[in-house]
């Protein structure tokens, strides 16, 4: 629920829509299959497939190539140019859980297998966005080794999603997955499967590094689908060990080979993303100029920490006698009570609130943290919540998000322990269902659910005392001066007055204090017939 502007999105990577293609109630948090899978005998395979799977694994691999138009068919292709079509479930940061909003992408790719090296320009339109402004292109040249973003002047370092993007499309691609395998030492049969019930051969390899399995319809020796389980650098990172299954339909003869012109994303369970080639061209003419990059400026991006990056003091705002703002992307707040410290907001990352809660050990040496205050369900906002809850510190959750946050506290990090899954404790979950009163002095609070179309996934933090208001994840004001999304603010309005609040000053997850009386004039002022 994290309400990004287009320009944060795409620095985050979620722009990368050529990715899949080539190469509570939203997420299930374990190691499973999907729900429409499960484990059958061999006696159940198609006649082709207990044949392939009786000749072994390399030999059974040289009939699947064989049937996607051969090995040197597929050997031969060099380069491909695509126009794709795509439509991403917004799962991370959609005002409310399932059914999720969609953002949609048209983007043009190119991918030099043989140069390793992918480019594309993608134009994404955002479902969250104020009208006009729901469009923003992107122009992405990356590789395993690194890429930039084209600036209006010059290259920008790309991010480690986009790095990670561009290993995925070109190590994904049905043409690249069946070689890999038939080039593995490690290829073997897993036991087969039913999938779209139909019988499905597994044979599992490994690939630079990562473990894949491609399921092979046992009738037609199709390459049907790819299993991976990775850890992801886009919003996907919060997730750990994130089950993923991309299923490849509508096949094409290209070049002499055959091509899915339509692939399906899973990840968790969660139908996550569609994309269709509009265009595909094999083969044809390399501009080397599109692929040129700025030498340290790809350098530089090698180094991007995707969404881990450590807590460093900037800027802090006193909003009253012990209540300090710290200032940056995701703000938070450290607020001194008389029996000890209240956290608001964990956001971003597990080692970005590791750093929040030692800054607030060395402000108040020997005084307890009593609680973390999260009060959105944005992935990001949400990001440190596992650091929180191997800490032993008591969270208090809108009831809405308990589902939700109860699945990120439980979700297998394998492939990258962090502390809770070295040290795995229980969370201590205190339920915002209704009003709730934390303190007696000076900085007490009184916590509000918000319960507005787009706000029920939030509550806002009040300071009867100092008349000072956090709102959540509800308040920014665009460059212009305007509000951004109006109706965020206009219900957090509505809910002031229902619970008649005196409010002076008003700040939030994006946004610094403000008067309350500006925030209710922009508030008139975009709700007025024009």
């Amino acid at each position: 629920m994290s309400r990004l502007k287009l320009v944060d999105l795409v620095s985050s990577g979620i722009a990368w829509t050529v990715a899949l293609f080539v190469g509570g109630v939203l997420v299930l948090a374990s190691a499973s299959l999907p729900a429409n899978t499960s484990a059958t005998k061999a006696s159940a395979l198609g006649s082709l497939g207990a044949s392939c799977q009786a000749s072994g694994p390399k030999s059974c691999i040289a009939s699947i190539l064989d049937a996607m138009g051969g090995r040197k068919s597929l050997e031969s292709v060099n380069l491909l140019h695509l126009e794709l079509v795509s439509h991403t479930q917004v799962a991370e940061q959609s005002y409310r859980q399932e059914p999720f909003l969609t953002s949609d992408a048209h983007t043009t790719a190119i991918l030099d297998l043989k140069g390793r090296r992918v480019y594309r320009k993608v134009e994404i339109t955002w479902p969250e966005s104020d009208p006009g402004a729901a469009t923003i292109s992107q122009v992405v040249v990356a590789g395993p080794d690194g890429g930039v973003r084209r600036g209006a002047k010059a290259d920008q370092p790309c991010s480690l999603s986009d790095i990670e993007a561009a290993r995925d499309a070109l190590g994904l691609l049905p043409v690249n997955v069946l070689l890999d395998a038939a080039n593995a030492n490690d290829l073997h049969f897993e036991a087969p499967i039913m999938l779209r019930s139909t019988s499905h051969l597994v044979l599992g390899f490994t690939s630079l590094g990562q473990s894949k399995r491609i399921l092979i319809n046992s009738f037609n020796l199709s390459l049907d689908a790819i299993d991976t389980t990775t850890q992801f650098h886009d919003f996907w990172f919060y997730w750990g060990d994130v089950e993923r299954r991309i299923y490849f339909d509508n096949w094409k003869f290209f070049h002499g080979f055959r091509f899915p012109t339509n692939t399906v994303e899973e990840r968790n369970q969660l139908l996550w993303r569609t994309t269709q080639i509009l265009d595909l061209e094999v083969n044809g003419q390399l501009d080397e100029s599109l692929f040129q990059m700025d030498a340290a400026a790809k350098q530089q991006s090698l180094a991007a920490r995707g969404f881990e990056v450590p807590f460093k003091l900037g800027e802090t705002k006193d909003l009253a006698p012990e209540v300090t703002l710290l200032v940056g992307p995701w703000n938070a707040t450290i607020i001194k009570q008389d029996d000890g410290v209240l956290i608001l907001e964990c956001p971003l990352s597990s080692e970005y609130v590791s750093g929040i809660i030692s800054e607030v050990k060395r402000r108040y040496p020997g005084t307890p943290i009593k609680a973390v205050l999260s009060t959105s369900d944005s992935w990001p906002h949400v990001g440190g919540i596992r650091q929180v809850v191997a800490e032993g510190i008591p969270v208090y959750a809108l009831d809405l998000n308990l589902p939700l946050l109860d699945r990120l506290v439980h979700a297998p990090h394998i492939q990258a322990p962090d502390l809770l899954a070295q040290h795995p404790k229980q969370p201590k979950w205190q339920t915002v269902g209704q009003t709730i009163n934390i303190g007696q002095d000076q900085n007490r609070l009184q916590l509000y659910p918000l319960r507005g179309v787009s706000t029920e996934r939030q509550y806002m933090v009040y300071f009867p005392e100092r008349k000072l208001l956090y709102a959540s994840d509800t308040l920014s004001i665009n460059d212009d001066g305007s509000l951004y999304d109006p109706e965020l603010m206009y219900e957090v309005v509505q809910a002031v007055q229902r619970e008649h609040l005196e409010v002076l000053t008003v700040y939030a997850m994006h946004q610094g204090p403000t008067p309350w009386s500006q925030v209710e004039s922009l508030v008139r002022t975009a709700v007025s017939p024009r």
